[in-house]
């Protein structure tokens, strides 16, 4: 290893960087935020832009950061947001001006920090610093960081922010953040700052977050008590106090999530106008966020299976893969399913440290067929420990089951493409990784 550290430069291709990145620290995943700021100061990287917001939260902070960053650049702003994790390729965490990076800059970056900094720093702590390296570099007005996980001890806040975001609140990495909601309400929380404006989007507010809000004299913007938002007919409506939007155009993206971002767009001291915000809510969408599929992408795999591209159903990829995203899921599938009359075929993979059974039981009764599959690496586990988990959570509530496991996703998608109809709607779900996977094979 020590020897590749030595070979490694500006010119190094990327791949070789990232392989150097997983292994540079002894831990994979190491809260705390001493040594990562202690380099970030040595650097002077933590003041990336006149303008920070940092959005945390269970569920819905890419969503939110995808849409304030549409809106701050229809307002001509210059914007960077940094985000994780990624589906396919590594520029995809770091956004400029609504493009990704050339790898060649992300090396460069790589290499600045890697000869100067003090401390042995994980992947994720030598990501943010690059992402804040780059931000720096371009002269920004607003950047927007994504937290990784939790907020207090996420590299992402050992930059101040001018106003701090909680999307929402649910159970997710109890090994790291708590298994109740009030601790893990505590560690989002972590990302206020005295003084300074905090937007809540969670309706069901733990106590912890109203006591860090008093604990750092934060003033709180809260759903339902501060600003509210309602679905009328084919349009939305927004307001807090006098200020109200009607007839907001219906996003691709969760309304509670857009909802939040225009709760923080009423906050910022630029000019933004109504007609700014209608044009990035017509546009606005993130991959793996319920997103439906375009026949274009699918021409390849349609080759493959020697089958019409316009005779496939149609593919839904999702990468919730927690209980509260599962929930929202199974919202969004059985309003469609109403609609479209068909059966819904799920191609379906989750993490073995993930609450699978949480994830699963609120799609248990939409899903008609189940194909599990395996995950790679040290968190995965096979599709066949995954069938046994789904066909528990099925026994206990009586339910009859159609499902089948496979490691490989091509031969499941293959399977699914072979039993559906071009009516009928295939879900690939449970984890960024399942996500990824599939959209590999496009």
């Amino acid at each position: 290893m020590n020897n590749k550290v030595h070979q490694l430069q500006a010119t190094s291709p990327l791949s070789e960087w990232l392989s150097y990145l997983e292994n540079a620290h002894v831990k994979t995943i190491d809260l705390g935020l001493e040594r990562v700021k202690s380099v970030a100061e040595q650097l002077d990287l933590l003041h990336p832009a006149p303008f920070i917001i940092t959005v945390g939260g269970t569920n819905g902070k890419g969503t939110t950061c995808r849409l304030l960053e549409m809106i701050l650049l229809e307002a001509n702003l210059r914007v960077g947001v940094y985000s994780s994790p990624h589906l396919l390729h590594y520029a995809e965490r770091v956004r400029i001006q609504n493009q990704q990076l050339a790898d060649e800059l992300h090396c460069q970056s790589f290499d600045f920090i890697n000869k100067n900094k003090t401390h042995s720093l994980t992947y994720f702590e030598f990501s943010t610093l690059s992402a804040l390296y780059l931000f720096k570099q371009a002269k920004l007005d607003v950047v927007i960081l994504e937290v990784g996980l939790g907020g207090r001890l996420d590299a992402t806040n050992i930059v101040d922010n001018d106003i701090a975001v909680i999307t929402s609140i649910d159970i997710d990495h109890t090994d790291f953040l708590g298994d109740d909601r009030e601790t893990i309400g505590f560690e989002k929380a972590g990302i206020f700052r005295q003084h300074k404006m905090a937007i809540i989007g969670e309706p069901n507010i733990p106590n912890s977050i109203f006591e860090q809000g008093k604990i750092q004299n934060c003033q709180l913007i809260c759903r339902d008590i501060e600003w509210t938002f309602k679905q009328v007919n084919e349009t939305w409506c927004w307001q807090q106090g006098k200020v109200r939007l009607e007839n907001l155009p219906i996003p691709q993206i969760p309304l509670a999530n857009a909802a939040t971002a225009l709760a923080v767009v009423q906050q910022l001291p630029f000019s933004i106008f109504k007609s700014q915000i209608v044009r990035a809510l017509q546009q606005v969408e993130l991959t793996g966020r319920f997103q439906k599929i375009k026949l274009t992408q699918l021409s390849n795999i349609a080759k493959k299976l020697n089958i019409a591209v316009e005779n496939l159903p149609s593919i839904i990829i999702d990468v919730g893969h927690n209980p509260h995203a599962a929930r929202y899921l199974a919202e969004k599938l059985t309003a469609l399913k109403i609609q479209t009359r068909g059966k819904i075929f799920a191609i379906c993979g989750i993490l073995k440290d993930k609450d699978a059974k949480g994830i699963l039981s609120p799609l248990l009764s939409i899903i008609d067929d189940w194909y599990c599959i395996g995950l790679q690496g040290s968190r995965g586990q096979s599709g066949n420990d995954l069938l046994n988990l789904l066909k528990q959570v099925a026994e206990s509530e009586n339910h009859f089951l159609s499902a089948q496991s496979d490691d490989n996703i091509f031969s499941v998608f293959q399977t699914v493409v072979n039993n559906s109809h071009k009516n009928d709607i295939i879900l690939v779900f449970g984890s960024f990784y399942t996500v990824s996977d599939f959209l590999q094979l496009l």
